[in-house]
């Protein structure tokens, strides 16, 4: 399950690098190895893994990470059936290229 990838630039997580305090309990509870610690703070290595579990917001004490819990691929899903396209993390990554990690 590691290698699944979900749709491209839909994920709603977002990491403030300002409040991170290099714990690594981001590492430790995320299933999908989103996060990496290069530097003793914790970056987002591969965000179109996470699967917007939650589980790394409900464990970070220190408010540095965001996400809205299942919402990213099933928004993308349901916009784009609807024909939706311009607006961020409404549409598939081509067809709005101001969407990317963070917009969200």
């Amino acid at each position: 399950m590691k290698d699944l990838t979900y749709l491209r630039n839909v994920v709603t997580l977002a990491l403030t690098p300002d409040k991170c305090k290099g714990c690594g309990t981001c590492l430790v509870v995320c299933p999908r190895a989103v996060f990496a610690m290069p530097n003793g703070k914790a970056e987002i290595a591969n965000r179109d893994a996470c699967i917007e579990c939650g589980a790394c917001v409900k464990n970070c004490s220190f408010g540095a990470i965001t996400v809205k819990v299942g919402v990213g691929c099933a928004a993308a899903v349901i916009n784009s059936f609807l024909g939706r396209k311009g607006s961020c993390c409404c549409t598939l990554p081509e067809d709005d290229p101001s969407c990317g990690p963070g917009c969200c």
